[in-house]
């Protein structure tokens, strides 16, 4: 008995689709998984290498990148005037504020963005910060460096950047128009204060979120990926063979 395929164009189009959307989307998973996979190798040596001292030598995109999860200290003053309030970060179940800062780098004109931590929103005043305690005079801050504050979803267009503002999300370059304040292009997220504050003062928490990465997790996308693109090819192969040697 011969085995014959029925070839039909429009099933194999669709599986050809199918095949290439399942292959395209596994090796997208592949990369977000890799990309993970990189950034727990920086965590990792961020963690075990020495404390940077933060200069005031102006920083690259690029320098910024490779420095990403260092452990770093800068000695300077915070810039209180120009605090702005990220809302919509809860800790612990509770909503609350990212408090950010510039800090200026001592003898020179270079600032750096301090995350000072978080505080809790008052419930019955949403626009009412709690009192906490800044530094002030010089001191020296230790911190990890990231590249971003983080983002959270935003409707509509954002407000302009003005002192003391409750927003939903800043970045450096907004906050460095608006001031006019030269900054190094990443964020510490501060969780040594070299100061001692006052007994009755409110230090915002500073328990900040292990970053999110889930490797395996995009390795698990990805091989589901391409058990589609497979299955596709196996039932088109499948159904030709079915529908020719049905035939009389």
């Amino acid at each position: 008995m011969r085995i014959r395929f029925h070839f039909r164009w429009i099933p194999f189009v669709v599986m050809l689709l199918l095949v290439a959307l399942g292959v395209s989307l596994a090796q997208w998973q592949q990369r977000r998984g890799d990309e993970k996979v990189a950034r727990a190798a920086r965590l990792a040596a961020g963690n075990q290498a020495a404390p940077l001292a933060l200069t005031a030598a102006p920083m690259l995109p690029t320098d910024a990148q490779v420095i990403e999860y260092r452990r770093v200290t800068v000695t300077g003053h915070f810039v209180p005037a120009w605090t702005v309030y990220l809302d919509n970060r809860p800790y612990k179940g509770q909503a609350g504020f990212h408090v950010l800062t510039p800090f200026q780098i001592d003898g020179s004109q270079m600032h750096v963005l301090v995350a000072q931590g978080w505080l809790p929103r008052n419930n019955a005043e949403r626009t009412r910060i709690p009192d906490y305690a800044t530094p002030t005079g010089t001191v020296t801050i230790s911190g990890i460096a990231r590249l971003n504050a983080g983002h959270v979803m935003e409707l509509g267009t954002a407000p302009a950047l003005t002192p003391h503002a409750i927003v939903q999300n800043a970045d450096i370059a907004q906050l460095a128009q608006a001031s006019g304040l030269v900054l190094q292009p990443f964020i510490l997220e501060q969780t040594v204060d070299g100061a001692t504050a006052p007994a009755s003062s409110q230090l915002p928490v500073r328990d900040w979120p292990a970053p999110d990465l889930g490797a395996d997790k995009h390795r698990g996308y990805a091989f589901q990926w391409y058990a589609l693109a497979l299955m596709a090819f196996l039932f088109f192969v499948f159904t030709g063979f079915r529908r020719a040697n049905k035939q009389p």
